[in-house]
């Protein structure tokens, strides 16, 4: 397939039914099965699928960025001085079989005795971290979708940030059901990474919390 500036894509489906996209890939307006998704999606391509449907990820604001770099760089920097695992930002897809759902996080971590489960595209399989940062379309797909999802899945930590309420919320799961970690002395003690802890009041600091000053309270840097 090859595309020319803003010359239009055509896609054509299984049921002789075909599609227009141009090269911003809009809504393809119809279900795909996991296979069609994955062909229609490029690099760039914020969506996920969910039994067929799809879902276009809206452009994320400036204070959500800057919270996924400022997590992005504390998990991941910690991880590795401590040999844990890898985390990676948003965009690296996962992908529950069972569930028949491909998701994409805004952080998700694996630990190090798991990381057969990275693919070239995608995860295949549940992180053993998986932090979402909710904007106003994600409200009820964060608390309540992704909470349900990610619990069936077998992740084993989930973490909720809803900054315009200054809201974090951590989950562990326990017999297959997420039980709430609870916030001591002002931090919130993750269970898959020993020794990392997240204070809320560091997503909330304005000016912005340095992660390098982060990563040294929490003794993985000199």
């Amino acid at each position: 397939m090859q595309v020319f500036g803003a010359i239009q894509m055509r896609i054509l489906f299984k049921h002789d039914t075909s599609v227009e996209l141009d090269d911003r890939q809009t809504q393809p307006g119809r279900r795909m099965t996991e296979r069609e998704f994955v062909k229609w999606q490029m690099p760039g391509t914020r969506a996920e699928w969910a039994d067929g449907e799809v879902i276009i990820m809206s452009p994320d604001s400036g204070k959500h960025i800057s919270l996924v770099d400022f997590l992005a760089t504390v998990v991941g920097l910690f991880a590795r001085k401590r040999d844990l695992g890898r985390a990676f930002g948003a965009n690296y897809q996962m992908r529950f079989s069972r569930l028949k759902r491909r998701r994409s996080a805004d952080l998700v971590f694996v630990a190090k005795d798991r990381l057969d489960i990275l693919k070239p595209n995608h995860i295949e399989g549940p992180p053993d971290l998986v932090v979402e940062i909710v904007s106003p379309e994600s409200t009820a797909r964060d608390w309540r979708e992704k909470y349900l999802e990610y619990q069936r899945a077998g992740i084993k930590e989930y973490w909720i940030i809803e900054p315009t309420l200054h809201r974090m919320e951590a989950y562990t799961l326990i017999k297959r059901e997420y039980v709430r970690i609870d916030e001591r002395d002002g931090k919130i003690h993750s269970r898959v990474l020993p020794g990392l802890y997240i204070k809320p009041e560091w997503l909330w600091s304005d000016p912005a919390c340095d992660p390098l000053e982060v990563l040294k309270e929490l003794g993985a840097i000199g």
